[in-house]
């Protein structure tokens, strides 16, 4: 059985829960009905025409204010990601933080969160290594296979892109 506040449970004591769900529904509909009701609207006499004019235009304005800033909000969330997978494990690093995911296991890091980032390239071999190092003084590692060497120089050149961007050293 659900919790139930002070207030239920004295008005509806007595009450069979058929009828108590009814009543409660009979209230909400009263309610919102009380607050949809348009408020009475002066005479034509009273209103002069510079009100009526004046309320459409300041919907239009606001509503243009409104794209202009949504825009701006876009402009941001086009800032450089990075993003690599292979069959088990991916990486990715974008304005909200850092996400290391190995099959069903995901570790997500906002960049208030990270204190160091490693980059590891082998010698010999295709495995890109970030590790990360957290504030908290813990580091989590996450591994993934490049489709060849090549892939290795790009991958280091996104994500240096994506930390000069986004990650603040203090």
């Amino acid at each position: 059985m659900a919790p139930r506040l002070v207030e239920e449970a004295d008005d509806t004591k007595d009450v069979p829960p058929e009828a108590a769900d009814e009543a409660v529904a009979d209230e909400v509909t009263d309610k919102v009905s009380e607050e949809t009701q348009a408020p009475e609207t002066p005479d034509a006499d009273e209103s002069d025409g510079a009100d009526e004019a004046a309320g459409p235009v300041a919907l239009t304005k606001n509503a243009s204010e409104s794209d202009t800033a949504s825009a701006a909000a876009d402009d941001d969330e086009d800032g450089p990601v990075f993003d690599i997978s292979d069959r088990r494990a991916s990486m990715t690093a974008d304005r909200t933080g850092v996400r290391f995911q190995l099959d069903e296991t995901e570790a997500e890091f906002g960049w208030d969160e990270i204190g160091a980032v490693e980059v590891e390239t082998p010698r010999f071999g295709r495995r890109f290594t970030v590790t990360l190092h957290t504030t908290g003084r813990r580091h989590y590692q996450s591994d993934v296979d490049a489709p060849s060497r090549s892939s290795l120089k790009a991958w280091t050149a996104e994500l240096d892109a994506v930390l000069d961007r986004y990650f603040e050293e203090s």
